[in-house]
């Protein structure tokens, strides 16, 4: 084995990501404007054409595929934001956080509190106990102490088709709409809370005034609302549950106790590279490619098969690449309920209760 890579090798075991930054090449990290806004403004183009769609378009069996592609608009404009959240979007700070607060919009996204919750929590301690929010485990002991509504609420949240209902209350609630945040952010939060308030508010009476206008109703008129601002807000947010899920919870994936975290177990061995059909990154942008996100969040998103590539050349066998399949999500909501940090093992409700009463919880 050459010295240098012995060196990354030993460097890794220490927690360190400099040798895996290393490994990508330096061309990963251009992100030319052009590039940037034309994405943008392709996502803006088709978000709004479905909602021009949908103002005109009554039939069911029309409406219901255009809420999908709606959902998935609101989809790869978030990513976008996300992206500019970065900073990686465009080399321009002005660029980024103009067109991320746009972007974001859609999907009701504070930026300010994005910012702060994913970028400086979840990135920066990524599946360590205490500090990574993102579908957080609870252990046996906890379960246990929970109230039967409590326990209740956890196996619906846990769940694959309560997904969505974790990520609305646990990330978009309490992490960005009503939560205190430090006063350094505070002023930034309220802007960027006003902002999203004055853009939903905004939007829900251009369509109702538009669907009394068509129909002479305000059943008519709230029936428009719903289908083009809040039932493609609650599609993303089972989405972006989904999908943030599968990032971080398989039973190969362990989360460290706050000792025994490092840089390199939480983004090379907490992440994963899931293979979706080509058609769909037209909408996910590659952000299912997830390790070489959490490795360098300066990578945008158009280069990062290209960096897991490098990464998984340099670090044989050590990233999480599969083929992404539902049976997969779907088996790991079942096997995933709660965590055992001593052993870092994830559990089923059964095998916790086993460990803790000796009798099913």
């Amino acid at each position: 084995m050459p010295d240098s890579t012995r060196t990354s090798l030993e460097q890794s075991r220490e927690g360190s990501l400099k040798p895996v930054i290393d490994a990508i090449p330096a061309a990963l990290y251009e992100n030319p404007t052009w590039r940037g806004l034309g994405y943008f403004a392709r996502d803006l183009a088709i978000y709004a054409g479905v909602i021009v769609a949908l103002v005109f378009v009554t039939n069911p069996l029309l409406v219901v595929p255009l809420e999908v592609v709606l959902v998935l608009a609101v989809t790869a404009l978030f990513v976008v934001g996300h992206d500019a959240a970065h900073g990686a979007l465009f080399n321009s700070k002005r660029k980024n956080v103009v067109i991320g607060k746009i972007a974001m919009l859609p999907s009701w996204h504070v930026y300010a509190a994005w910012v702060l919750g994913h970028n400086r929590i979840h990135h920066a301690f990524t599946v360590r106990q205490g500090y990574d929010f993102v579908w957080h485990p609870v252990t046996p002991a906890e379960f246990e102490q929970k109230s039967a509504v409590a326990k209740l609420l956890h196996r619906v949240e846990w769940s694959w088709p309560g997904a969505g209902l974790y990520y609305l209350k646990e990330v978009w609630w309490h992490k960005m709409i009503a939560f205190s945040p430090p006063a350094r952010w505070a002023k930034a939060i309220r802007r960027d809370r006003v902002l999203v308030a004055s853009f939903v508010v905004a939007f829900a009476l251009g369509m109702a005034t538009l669907g009394y206008a068509r129909t002479h109703s305000p059943y008519g008129a709230l029936w428009l609302v719903g289908r083009v601002e809040v039932l493609p807000f609650l599609g993303f947010m089972v989405m972006i549950g989904s999908v943030v899920h599968v990032h971080h919870v398989q039973r190969d994936i362990r989360w460290w106790k706050r000792s025994e975290w490092t840089k390199f177990r939480g983004q090379m061995e907490g992440t994963t590279v899931l293979r979706v059909p080509k058609g769909l990154n037209f909408f996910f942008h590659w952000i299912m490619i997830h390790t070489p996100h959490h490795v360098d969040m300066r990578i945008p998103m158009y280069n990062l098969e290209k960096a897991a590539k490098a990464i998984e050349t340099a670090f044989p066998n050590t990233v999480h690449d599969e083929v992404w399949r539902f049976g997969d999500f779907r088996r790991a909501t079942k096997a995933c309920k709660l965590y055992d940090f001593d052993t870092g093992t994830w559990l089923t409700y059964a095998e916790a209760s086993a460990r803790v009463t000796g009798a099913p919880i």
